[in-house]
């Protein structure tokens, strides 16, 4: 029996599978196992499912309007975030979707300002990089007083009432760095770990993630005082001199942000290089070429376009249909190195075309799918 009241819910239990995919299924995204998605349209005809969601945001003579509030970054990490989230508004561009982009310059520095600003503009939702998460509490709860969800994208923000977070794993992350250190290394010798900030709940777990793994796997490793740097390059390269200089015999370092290359010039400067084993983060070019020479034994890439993906995917379909498919999304890291990194970056640059031509596609296809 059809009914007008039928829900993605509903479709997702009559198939035994989750509302991510019915949602996904529905809205043609590439990513979808193509039998999967005729069971999905099938039982969403089958059972009434009519959302003519255009028609809705006609007949409301509104666009959903949707604040990204992230860091300007020193590297294209906060860029691919970006990406991924303008790339999945466009292929709902029938729905209505409205971007405004507030970037702040660097760690804390008019986060709370952007957030005000998101809210008197009369935003729908928010997806926020929360660098500062006690100080950002009150705005989120008062966000959610208003009806504006919060979705936390690469950090979290917890005990505010956010809505979800979307993120990579960051225990696996501190774990995969130390254990790749311990071994490189025959678990021994001293080892530092650069951060942006011990307030920012991802960079706390990675670093506690760290030194959990060395001091159960690696016990005869020694960890120095973590080296907080806040997202400034200069900081970052003048603490790691100091670092260099306090501690000549260090064998490894971790750098869990994108802050790496001026931890490179630091150990190149002080000519301690060729004696570092070094663990990074994420990818950009010219971290493609320290990884060529050797300089950097492996990168942990935290997937940053499909954080922005995942995040804007999240927020939309609870707009949409008043449902969170999950409070949690936790990617798993890419390992990159030497031996596999032409391979990498051949194949996120055949998956960024792909997307690109599927979103173009489905807009397309859209337009007079279940009308």
């Amino acid at each position: 029996m059809k009914s007008t009241n039928t829900t993605l819910l509903d479709i997702a239990k009559s198939l035994g599978i989750s509302t991510g995919t019915v949602h996904r299924a529905l809205h043609n995204h590439t990513d979808i196992n193509p039998l999967t998605k005729t069971k999905v349209v099938q039982m969403a005809k089958d059972l009434g499912y009519r959302p003519n969601r255009a028609a809705r945001y006609l007949s409301r003579k509104q666009k959903l309007r949707i604040s990204v509030n992230t860091l300007k970054g020193t590297t294209s990490f906060w860029d691919e975030v970006r990406a991924g989230i303008e790339q999945e508004a466009k292929s709902l561009a029938m729905e209505g979707v409205e971007i405004e982009y507030r970037t702040y310059p660097q760690l804390g520095e008019g986060e709370e300002e952007a957030f005000e600003a998101a809210l008197k503009s009369g935003v729908n939702g928010i997806i926020l990089f929360p660098s500062r998460p006690k100080s950002l509490r009150r705005w989120i709860r008062r966000s959610s007083r208003a009806a504006v969800p919060v979705v936390c994208i690469a950090t979290d923000a917890p005990n505010t009432g956010r809505l979800a977070i979307v993120s990579i794993d960051t225990m696996v992350s501190g774990s995969l760095a130390a254990d790749l250190l311990g071994r490189f290394l025959k678990g021994t010798g001293k080892v530092a770990v650069t951060l942006s900030d011990l307030a920012i709940t991802e960079h706390a777990e990675k670093v506690r993630a760290f030194q959990s793994t060395l001091q159960s796997f690696y016990p005869s490793m020694q960890v120095q005082v973590p080296v907080e740097d806040h997202d400034i390059e200069s900081e970052a390269y003048d603490k790691c001199r100091q670092l260099f200089r306090d501690h000549p015999d260090l064998t490894g370092a971790y750098v869990t942000t994108e802050a790496s290359i001026p931890v490179l010039d630091a150990a190149r400067d002080a000519g301690i290089i060729d004696n570092l084993t070094i663990i990074t983060t994420d990818l950009f070019p010219a971290l493609v070429d320290e990884i060529r020479s050797g300089a950097v034994s492996a990168t942990i890439y935290q997937r940053p376009q499909t954080q922005g993906t995942m995040a804007f995917r999240v927020l939309h379909q609870f707009l949409v249909d008043g449902e969170c498919p999950s409070h949690q999304v936790a990617l798993a890291p890419h390992l990159v190195m030497r031996g596999n990194l032409d391979f990498f970056l051949q194949r996120r640059s055949l998956e960024t075309t792909r997307s690109k031509e599927g979103r173009a596609q489905n807009a397309s296809a859209e337009v007079g799918e279940y009308s």
